[in-house]
């Protein structure tokens, strides 16, 4: 049996590191910070875990709300496709950062990037 995204990125270690980093990232960046106003970020740092770990075929513990669901009210913020690719240029400089082989970047990318009509309500 082959190994599940989750698992050749590091596992829960790896998945923690990143949303750490992560987020750490997103909120020094003026351009989208301002959506995390009003979030309580430990939930939202815990939520993002969950996602990344179901996203990457690790245990599916991931009980949050759909993409599109969890988006709207930033939508009606104004959330764009210039904070969509600000976000995930922030993920891909962790990665590597972590020192994740391309390959998995790919990967890693390519699932987010999936996300991007959900996220943006298109």
């Amino acid at each position: 049996m082959s190994l599940s995204l989750y698992e050749k990125i590091g596992g829960e270690k790896a998945v923690d590191a990143a949303v750490d980093i992560f987020y750490r990232k997103v909120l020094n960046d003026g351009s989208i910070s301002s959506f995390f106003d009003d979030t309580d970020m430990d939930a939202q740092i815990a939520k993002q875990k969950g996602f990344l770990t179901m996203a990457f075929g690790g245990p599916n513990e991931y009980t949050g709300k759909s993409m599109r669901e969890a988006h709207a009210p930033l939508v009606v913020r104004g959330l764009n496709d210039s904070h969509f690719n600000a976000v995930a240029g922030h993920l891909q400089s962790t990665l590597e950062e972590l020192k994740v082989p391309e390959d998995l970047i790919n990967q890693v990318m390519a699932i987010a990037g999936s996300t991007h009509d959900d996220v943006l309500g298109l």
